[in-house]
C-alpha cells in the first residue's frame, strides 16, 4: 500500500501545471520582444549610418570635383600674349571672366584643349533638387543623383583679394601728376562654396559641407576707365 501511494504521488507530480507553463510562456514573450527591439534598433541604427556615410561621401565626391574644375577657371594657354613689353601691346585674357548670375550659380571659362573651350559652370536646379555642371556644348547635366541625394542649398561666395602695392608701369597715370591709380593690380580670386543635402530615403539624415576654392589663375585689375590698357602709353 505504501508503495501504491509513493507511485501515485510520483505521477501526480510529473510535468508542469496550466498556469506554469502560461507564466514560462509569458516569460519568453517577454524575452524575444526585448531582444527584437533591441536588433530592431540595431538595424535602424546600422541604416542610418549607411545613408550617413553615402550622404557624407556623395556630398565630398561633388565638392571635389567644383574645387578641381572651378580652380581651372581663367585658364590661357597663350598667357604669354597678355604679357606687357615696349614693343609689343598685349591682349587682355579672353577666359579671365568668372560670372555669377544669382548666388547659386557659377560659370566660367577656359581653355581645356583644342577647340574645349567651355561655357562651363554649376548652379543648383530646385526643382529635381541637384547640383548641375555645363558641359560646354552637352549643356547642364546632373552632378548629383536625385534619386538617393537632394540638394537644398548651394552657396558660392567670392572671396578677392586686390594684391597692392599697384603693378609697375614705365610711366606715371596722366592725372593727377604722379599718380599711380591707372596701374593694373593682381586680384587673387578664390569662392567658399557651401552645400547642404539631405538623403532621399530619411529627410532627418542632413549634412553641410563647406570649402574654399583658389583660382589658379589670378586676374589682372585695369584701370576701369581705360579696361583694355595695361599701362598708360
Amino acid at each position: 500500500m505504501l508503495n501504491e501511494c509513493r507511485i501515485s504521488g510520483r505521477r501526480r507530480q510529473r510535468g508542469l501545471s496550466l498556469v506554469e507553463l502560461l507564466v514560462g510562456v509569458a516569460v519568453g514573450l517577454f524575452v524575444v520582444a526585448g531582444a527584437a527591439m533591441v536588433v530592431g534598433t540595431q538595424l535602424g541604427e546600422s541604416r542610418r549610418l549607411l545613408l550617413e556615410t553615402q550622404l557624407q561621401q556623395d556630398l565630398r565626391s561633388s565638392a571635389d570635383i567644383i574645387t578641381r574644375e572651378l580652380r581651372r577657371a581663367g585658364f590661357w594657354s597663350q598667357s604669354e600674349l597678355g604679357v606687357w613689353s615696349p614693343t609689343a601691346t598685349p591682349s587682355p585674357n579672353p577666359f579671365a571672366t568668372v560670372s555669377m548670375p544669382v548666388v547659386t550659380e557659377v560659370d566660367y571659362t577656359y581653355r581645356r584643349g583644342p577647340g574645349q573651350e567651355g561655357p562651363y559652370g554649376f548652379k543648383l536646379d530646385t526643382t529635381t533638387g541637384s547640383i548641375k555642371t555645363l558641359l560646354a556644348t552637352a549643356g547642364w547635366q546632373d552632378l548629383t543623383d536625385p534619386r538617393t541625394l537632394r540638394i537644398t542649398a548651394l552657396t558660392i561666395t567670392p572671396n578677392n583679394t586686390t594684391v597692392l602695392p599697384p603693378l609697375p608701369c614705365p610711366k606715371a597715370c596722366p592725372a593727377p601728376a604722379g599718380a599711380q591709380d591707372c596701374w593694373p593690380r593682381l586680384v587673387i580670386r578664390s569662392f567658399d562654396v557651401t552645400i547642404t543635402g539631405q538623403a532621399v530615403h530619411d529627410s532627418a539624415v542632413q549634412r553641410t559641407l563647406t570649402t574654399n576654392v583658389r583660382l589658379r589663375n589670378d586676374n589682372v585689375q585695369f584701370d576701369p576707365l581705360n579696361p583694355t590698357q595695361y599701362c598708360p602709353a
